[in-house]
Formats: C-alpha cells, sequence, structure tokens
C-alpha cells in the first residue's frame, strides 16, 4: 500500500516539519524549502550527506538498525513514529511479520466477550480497519443506520475509516470530526507500515485517496500514530451531544484485531448509553415478538 520509496517520503516529511532552532542549530540564509537542510540532518544523524541522500532518493534500501536508529533521533520521532520509520525501512520484513490477504473474522471467543458486555459499547476491528463484529449498543453508538448483522457479510463489511470520510451518518456522528479523521490517517499509517503489501490496506487508500479531499490531504502529511485512548465527543441522532472516553485492546495473538470500548464519565455520556440501550432492549423485543 506504500509504494515505491516510502521511506523516503516519510524522511521528506518528517525534516520538512523540523526547524534549526528545533534541534539547536542556528539558520543561516534564505531557504527555499521549509524545514531542516538534508545536510543538517546528515550532520545530526552522524552519516554522510551523501549517504542520507541516498536514502530519500530510495538508492540504498540497506541502512543498519544503527543509522536508522540514529536517523529517528535526528528527526525527533515518537516512539510511535520511531517503529514505523523501522517498519518503512525495512518492508519485506514488514510484510512477512504480518501478511494477511484472506477476509479476516472475529474469534468467538472475542464476539462472546462484547457480548457480555451489556453496558459497554464494543467494536472489533481488524488490521485493515474493518468491522469484524460487535455489541448491540457498540452497532447503535457508532452506525444505527447500518445492518446489525453487516461485519459478517465480507464484500458489504462496514470499514471505520472509510465510513469516517464517505459516511455522512458518520460525518455528523463527531462533534470534533477533524480530530478523529487525524486518529484514523495516523492509526492507518501505523497498519499500512506493518503490513506494506497488503491488498486490501492498499485498496482501501486507494479508494480513499480519489474520494475523499479531506483524506487525501491527511494522509500527505504522513501522521503517525497508535490511538490507543482518549476521549471522542458524540453529537448522536438519538440522543445528542456527549463525551465517552475509549480504549482499544489488542488481544495477545497474531491477529493484529483490535477491540474498541467506550466508558462514560457520570453525566451526559452515562445518561445518553442509557438511552440508547433502552433503544437496543425495544428493538432486540420487537424482534422477538415478530419472530414468534
Amino acid at each position: 500500500m506504500n509504494g515505491p520509496n516510502e521511506l523516503g517520503r516519510f524522511l521528506r516529511v518528517r525534516r520538512a516539519a523540523l526547524q534549526p532552532e528545533d534541534v539547536g542549530l542556528q539558520g543561516f540564509g534564505v531557504r527555499r524549502v521549509p524545514g531542516l537542510r538534508r545536510e543538517e540532518l546528515a550532520m545530526l544523524a552522524g552519516v554522510s550527506p551523501t549517504y542520507y541522500s541516498r536514502l530519500e532518493q530510495g538508492l540504498s534500501t540497506n541502512a543498519s538498525d544503527a543509522v536508522i536508529a540514529s536517523i529517528a533521533r535526528a528527526l525527533n520521532l515518537t516512539p510511535d513514529e520511531q517503529a514505523h520509520l523501522f517498519n518503512v525501512a525495512r518492508p519485506t520484513q514488514a510484510n512477512k511479520r504480518r501478511a494477511a490477504v484472506r477476509p479476516d473474522h472475529a474469534r468467538t471467543g472475542t464476539l462472546r466477550l462484547i457480548n457480555s458486555l451489556h453496558g459497554t459499547p464494543a467494536v472489533i476491528i481488524g488490521r485493515r480497519s474493518e468491522v469484524l463484529g460487535w455489541n448491540a449498543l457498540g452497532h447503535r453508538l457508532v452506525a444505527g443506520h447500518l445492518d446489525v448483522v453487516s461485519p459478517s457479510r465480507v464484500p458489504d463489511r462496514p470499514n471505520m475509516t472509510r465510513m469516517l470520510f464517505l459516511d455522512e451518518h458518520t460525518k455528523e456522528l463527531y462533534v470534533r470530526w477533524q480530530e478523529e479523521a487525524v486518529r484514523a490517517v495516523a492509526s492507518l499509517r501505523v497498519l499500512g507500515g506493518r503490513s506494506p503489501e497488503d491488498p486490501g490496506l492498499t485498496a482501501l487508500v486507494g479508494e480513499l485517496t480519489v474520494k475523499s479531499p479531506e483524506f487525501c490531504k491527511l494522509w500527505a502529511k504522513h501522521p503517525v500514530e497508535r490511538c490507543v485512548s482518549g476521549v471522542k465527543e458524540f453529537r448522536h441522532p438519538e440522543v445528542g451531544d456527549f463525551e465517552l472516553n475509549f480504549e482499544v485492546l489488542t488481544p495477545p495473538d497474531d491477529s493484529g484485531h483490535r477491540v474498541l470500548m467506550y466508558t462514560p464519565d457520570h453525566g451526559p455520556g452515562s445518561e445518553a448509553l442509557d438511552l440508547l440501550g433502552r433503544g437496543v432492549e425495544t428493538t432486540i423485543g420487537t424482534t422477538s415478538r415478530v419472530t414468534r
């Protein structure tokens, strides 16, 4: 999904984001382009300017771990960005670790777990940000306009990132949509670094790049972050405005699945989930009466 010379693109974007004063250098003269010059970054990383230029140009693909680590320090990368740098510098190794080309399915035990959480919305997400399952309250919270059994149908399975950028119901669900969009793109970059040859990820990025100008603009900025906790502010069509905390849990296997769970503080969030929960119970009761 990353295309040729993803390493070079990532290095250029991160180098352009740094100013000399950010790394303790004095800037002299007029700069034709923003950010550090290649020679300045090479000096900070302790490599020759020629060698660093070859890395950015995709002409050298066998940099040692020590060199990559040194460049990461020079760029002031976060831990998530450092891990991503190693992945894009070693795309073949990353692909071997994370190769997956078949449609994915949630484990029965994970589905059983989230369905036992009656007061907690929960969604199981696959390695391509596709929805592998949700409990009744999770469905009602994030995609009540979709069929509750849609995650079981692979051809039209919902995808959290696609919905965020292309589904108007989902766009309207988040008060701080721009913040959600940055999170989604940053997470997708992490996934892409781990599985650079995954055709499903490649297709998703291609679709969003063509159909969503907002996605295209954010993707070009190359944000990288594992977004595992925080706060989301909802504007739900049924129960109004409220905030929920979210946590992303990763099962201790190599599936790449994640379990996204939402919990409220006391107040509007708790009241909103209570109201949504009553709606779930009403829907289940109606369905039960119809099928008798």
